[in-house]
């Protein structure tokens, strides 16, 4: 005997939002929201109360070259991973990314960010997916992208100055990237993301990119 499953039975009309307030503002900005939604019973549940941090949503890209086999990666510093009860490092390596400003499509910041992040130029760019970064508490919907770059010029030290950027340029072999991976190396969940579906289909890509 099997059991039907229903999967996403419920959408935005069965959640209502009672208050929506901003608390602070500034890099970022939070609210503090109340609402109810409809239980899997049927019944409305009670008044939930929830901060939320509020991003425009954001593109990452997945730099590789087909010819070489190679990944592109950028390192920089990041204000949530700085723990004084740590030995971990905040320089962590990640995919260029950067959020999707007012009357920007999401392919063309792909494009802006390879340039202004590693210094590289997009030649082609291949969509991958969309997800929800951190939706427990964060607003934030990631457009990721696979990039394809000639990965023998790229190197140094990029980013904008006016807006503190210091970003590392690492130029790694596919399989390298995806042993930091497993070895933890590469820790952040867009990273892992991306060099995962990497992984799965880069035979993919170099038949569309011969």
């Amino acid at each position: 005997m099997t059991v039907e499953t229903k999967i996403r039975q419920y959408g935005q009309q069965d959640v209502e939002m009672l208050h929506d307030e901003v608390v602070f503002k500034g890099f970022y900005t939070m609210k503090r929201v109340q609402f109810r939604h409809r239980l899997f019973s049927g019944e409305m549940s009670g008044v939930v109360t929830r901060e939320v941090l509020t991003k425009n949503e954001a593109t990452a890209v997945v730099l590789y070259d087909p010819q070489q086999d190679n990944v592109v990666l950028v390192e920089q510093i990041r204000i949530g991973a700085i723990d004084a009860n740590s030995t971990a490092s905040p320089w962590l390596l990640e995919l260029v990314a950067g959020m999707i400003e007012t009357g920007e499509k999401p392919d063309e910041v792909a494009v802006r960010e390879s340039e202004e992040e590693a210094g590289v130029h997009l030649t082609e760019l291949y969509p991958i997916m969309q997800f929800w970064d951190s939706p427990g508490g964060m607003s934030e919907r990631i457009h990721l992208f696979a990039g394809r770059v000639d990965s023998s010029t790229v190197g140094g030290v990029h980013g904008l100055a006016e807006e503190n950027e210091d970003i590392r340029v690492h130029v790694v072999s596919r399989e390298t990237a995806y042993q930091w991976l497993q070895e933890g190396k590469i820790d952040n969940g867009v990273a892992v993301i991306g060099l995962q579906w990497l992984q799965l289909n880069y035979t993919k890509l170099q038949q569309i990119w011969q």
